[in-house]
């Protein structure tokens, strides 16, 4: 993880609000830099907190290289093809770092080009000074976190997070309208300045460079061994995707659950560890309530794979107490983010300050591509499973993939995320979408299916069923969300929720827990309740809660 910052078109802002770069050097602990008066734009200004993971010398931002050096470079993200691309591509690379391809793509292809050819998560910022302009760039699910804020009179700002941007209108005081959003997943945005001495920004082109479901443009690494036999496809994208994002200087590890998608991912990394000779043993991790089930799973498969495993334990109180911060690394006030938020905070604080591990392997993103939740036992049809499965992924920056996102860059850690893999993906939809189905009272078949016999991971863990993160670290006794729902009853009072239309009249809390959350979100961001479209709920059945704990009787 790194944390980007830029503002285009008003010295007064910068000098008012570049105290808010630093909300996010969460991000990036390991060093910091801010630019202005690029090439004598004096209403410009980059910032950039590194965490440094691939080429520590040089790899240091905003990038610059010297055969280009009309080009300016801040981003967030891994780039797994770019020695592939500078072979392929005869690029002249200045450095080791993997986002240099980014100013070569840009500068032979343009912007919507650079972002095409790119395998990996990222959030990217070019200036081309020379033509007086600004070009940004999203990966497809949005795995890295991008927002902007734009004002009516060519303000332009960008930041990883929110909480970077929520006070810059205040420093406006010129009665120009702004809006804040969430950088659109899968496109770029391409931006002119009329006048380089004043930096103010006319927006020129928006498109979106790869449609979820489509086929990468790039050669994809494994691409050549897929055949017609769909379980071996499987495997093979699957390890691809594990094995491209084994890329790092610094140590890395897995989040194990003891699920199909945490632990098959840990088995694959422990596996490419050591075809890769890794010098260290990877580390996996878990967490969980005195008797945890997902506990007890993950030390099973940690001890079938070999890994270094550490289990954390927390009590109630422990989670109920960094409720508020949670919120606010998030910036959101979703139910099942936060419940699931508050585990992950927790087993990230403690490898950033027990352990040397700085990459983190997780599952997020096999129940939207692989149809993996429990609601879609009662999909009406395969085609309206399909459709829900794809706007599931194209969602998934407002949920899982924020989860993942803040809850370990709040402690200095770079999560990947394998099955996002846009081959692995790509292959997967490509599948008719009846044999996507759960089958044999099983969600994601084909997956558990493909890698049935290989012994990779335990029979009874291959095969165990669905349970969402938030309930699968509760102890057996009380989940996680009844803890949570019990505490809270007593904060939020009836004449409250009875009134929250009136108070909160978008994404109108539904019980006591929404409103809880909801308040304090908007104590840190207030009336930026728009950030989130839609509280995550599961569909067809009638829900009335998220947790998956609450629908097993729907289950045939």
């Amino acid at each position: 993880m790194c944390g980007i910052w830029a503002l285009f078109g008003s010295y007064e802002v910068i000098q008012k609000q570049i105290s808010n770069v630093l909300k996010i050097a969460h991000r990036g602990p390991d060093a910091f830099r801010v630019e202005t008066n690029m090439h004598f734009f004096p209403h410009c200004c980059l910032a950039f907190h590194r965490l440094s993971v691939v080429d520590d010398l040089y790899g240091m931002q905003p990038m610059r290289v010297n055969i280009l050096p009309f080009l300016w470079l801040i981003y967030n993200g891994e780039i797994y093809n770019h020695k592939a691309l500078g072979k392929e591509h005869g690029f002249n690379y200045q450095t080791q770092c993997d986002g240099e391809v980014i100013l070569h793509l840009y500068a032979r292809y343009g912007a919507e080009g650079a972002a095409a050819h790119l395998d990996g998560v990222f959030a990217f910022c070019v200036i081309d000074t020379e033509k007086g302009q600004v070009h940004l760039g999203r990966d497809t699910y949005g795995v890295r976190p991008a927002f902007k804020l734009l004002s009516d009179d060519g303000v332009l700002a960008i930041c990883s997070e929110a909480k970077g941007l929520v006070t810059l209108p205040e420093s406006m005081n010129n009665g120009h309208l702004s809006l804040l959003v969430p950088f659109p997943p899968g496109h770029i945005e391409s931006y002119q300045m009329p006048d380089k001495a004043e930096g103010k920004v006319n927006l020129y082109l928006q498109k979106q460079f790869h449609q979820i479901g489509d086929m990468p443009k790039y050669r994809a690494l494994g691409s050549e061994l897929l055949t017609k036999d769909v379980l071996h496809n499987i495997r093979v994208t699957l390890t691809a995707a594990v094995k491209k994002r084994m890329m790092s200087d610094r140590r890395i590890g897995c989040l194990l659950s003891g699920g199909l998608d945490s632990s098959l991912v840990a088995a694959l990394a422990v596996k490419c560890a050591r075809e890769d000779f890794l010098q260290y043993p990877v580390q996996t991790f878990s967490i969980g309530m005195e008797g945890s089930p997902d506990v007890a799973a993950a030390k099973l498969v940690a001890k079938h794979i070999g890994s270094e495993h550490h289990e954390v334990i927390f009590t109630p109180q422990e989670g109920i107490a960094v409720l508020e911060e949670v919120i606010y690394m998030l910036e959101t006030y979703d139910i099942t983010t936060i419940r699931a938020s508050v585990g992950m905070y927790l087993v990230s604080k403690y490898i950033s300050q027990q352990t040397d591990t700085i990459v983190v392997f997780s599952g997020e993103g096999a129940d939207e591509v692989a149809q993996g939740y429990i609601y879609f036992h009662k999909a009406p049809s395969a085609k309206e499973a399909d459709e829900e499965s794809r706007r599931l992924l194209h969602d998934l920056y407002m949920f899982d993939n924020l989860r993942a996102d803040r809850t370990t860059a709040a402690w200095g850690l770079e999560v990947r995320v394998p099955f996002l893999d846009h081959n692995f993906t790509a292959n997967y939809l490509s599948i008719p979408p009846e044999d996507r189905q759960p089958k044999n009272a099983s969600e994601k078949y084909l997956i558990r299916s493909a890698f049935a016999g290989s012994g990779l991971i335990p029979e009874e863990i291959l095969w165990r069923p669905k349970e969402a993160f938030s309930d699968g670290v509760s102890s057996q006794k009380e989940s996680w969300f009844q803890t949570l729902q019990t505490y809270i009853e007593s904060k939020v009072s009836d004449d409250q929720l009875k009134n929250a239309a009136t108070t909160y009249p978008f994404n109108t809390p539904p019980t006591k827990e929404a409103y809880f959350y909801r308040e304090i979100f908007e104590k840190n961001y207030p009336e930026r309740s728009d950030l989130i479209r839609y509280l995550w709920m599961p569909k067809w059945i009638g829900a009335t809660d998220p947790s998956a704990r609450t629908l097993n009787h729907y289950r045939p």
